[in-house]
């Protein structure tokens, strides 16, 4: 009978470090790669560069807070937008309307998806995902990122 001596730990894709914060990241679709938290905060940060998911998380929401809560607003047009994670925990603020994907450059091309509890049809997140693999039909509606119809964009 053969006996396990110790339990092997997973070892970061990029850095080869083991240890117990070395694990598969991603959350909705795993993203196949096994990773420490310093190289998931570098990769992170790099593609949400790359995609525009730079906005700051929605603020943790108080039971015990009686004041209202005001939708969340472009800091530079005050119009309203959606803020959602991304599949690697970013956040990015988009419109609030869908438009045809061909209005709408690939670069700036989202849609929501959503996460169910385990075992269960009750929807517990929904975030937010860049089209980008395969292109989307032209009238297939897609989400802008607010960036691209913000009314005070940088020329």
């Amino acid at each position: 009978m053969a006996v396990l001596h110790s339990v092997s730990q997973p070892e970061c894709l990029l850095c080869s470090s083991k240890g117990p914060d070395v694990r598969e990241r991603g959350r909705i679709v795993p993203l196949s790669a096994e990773l420490c938290d310093r190289c998931w905060n570098q990769v992170a940060n790099e593609l949400a560069r790359s995609e525009g998911a730079t906005a700051a998380p929605e603020p943790e929401w108080d039971a015990d807070d009686v004041e209202g809560v005001e939708p969340r607003t472009c800091r530079r047009c005050h119009a309203p937008v959606r803020c959602y994670p991304t599949n690697y925990d970013r956040w990015v603020e988009l419109a609030t309307f869908e438009l045809p994907a061909k209005r709408v450059p690939p670069k700036h091309r989202w849609r929501l998806t959503s996460r169910k509890a385990a075992y269960s049809a009750i929807e517990v997140e929904r975030v937010a995902v860049r089209i980008g693999a395969i292109d989307p039909m032209p009238g297939e509606p897609v989400i802008p990122a607010h960036e691209f119809v913000c009314l005070r964009q940088e020329a």
